[in-house]
């Protein structure tokens, strides 16, 4: 019997506890990472958001047994992402967070987000920041500064495109 795998930011790692155990516990106990947080531990909260083949999940949610194979990223390897520093300037130019408990959660979403949907409209923006819960701001400088994440983005894109001929 084979040793069940799984990818995390990048690197190869082998599943050695339970197979029921939550990926929350495995990233925090067995590699040390913490920014996917404790919350709710029904998958309400966003505290635990990580990326996992490419999609937004709860690790509080996660069995081991579900990750064999699988690409897990967390904020920890957000830095990979070409994506991620755009997103993370453009939450600090926005003082979108003051504990910065709930940004781990928020960054992964947007980082989905914008891999997914760069020219998501205001209903699948915070389609895509619902079940994310913040009790320092009001949620007002996280949504400035994910409309500030887009055209930023949408600026990237235009200069990166070739000149009309």
């Amino acid at each position: 019997m084979t040793t069940p795998c799984f990818r995390l930011n990048g690197r190869e790692q082998a599943l050695a506890g339970p197979p029921d155990q939550r990926l929350l516990d495995i990233l925090r106990e067995d590699h040390r990472l913490t920014a996917a947080k404790p919350g709710c531990g029904i998958g309400r909260c966003g505290a635990c958001l990580v990326l996992v083949d490419g999609a937004p999940a709860n690790a509080c949610l996660v069995p081991a047994y579900r990750l064999d194979g699988a690409e897990v990223v967390t904020a920890e390897g957000l830095d990979a992402l070409p994506e991620a520093e755009m997103v993370r300037a453009a939450l600090v130019a926005e003082n979108a967070f003051q504990c910065g408990y709930c940004a781990p959660g928020f960054t992964i979403a947007l980082v989905a987000l914008l891999r997914r949907d760069p020219e998501a409209d205001e209903a699948a923006l915070r389609a895509a920041l619902a079940g994310h819960l913040c009790r320092c701001t009001g949620y007002a400088s996280i949504l400035r500064g994910a409309r500030a994440v887009q055209e930023r983005w949408r600026t990237a894109q235009a200069a990166e495109a070739p000149a009309p001929a």
